[in-house]
């Protein structure tokens, strides 16, 4: 079974209704690759509301280890548009990872 880590923004402009709203559209994300037999880690709901615990610098460096250990990266829509998911695209592609763009123009 291969081991799929999901990219896509985590904040919004929008506050925390925007937010709630990345972390759902991760979530149906994550559900599909189950569905289709693949191990998903989804990071939006791993750490989900946990800002301030720690530093942002914490979360992406775990986010990043589990990177290195994962098959695949799925990129959702809007990844462009986050900081952290073009770092997290860009370290896939160092690392030779496959990447399925979901929904995105890439597709």
């Amino acid at each position: 079974m291969k081991l799929i880590y999901i990219i896509g923004p985590y904040r919004s402009k929008e506050g925390v209704h925007g937010m709630v709203q990345n972390i759902r559209r991760a979530e149906e994300v994550a559900l599909k690759y189950w569905k289709l037999g693949y191990a998903v880690i989804c990071p939006h709901t791993n750490t989900a509301f946990m800002d301030g615990i720690g530093t942002d610098d914490m979360f992406l460096i775990g986010d990043h280890e589990i990177i290195r250990r994962v098959d695949v990266a799925v990129v959702m829509k809007g990844w462009e548009e986050s900081k952290g998911s073009v770092v997290e695209v860009e370290l896939c592609k160092k690392l030779n990872k496959e990447i399925i763009y979901e929904n995105t123009k890439e597709n």
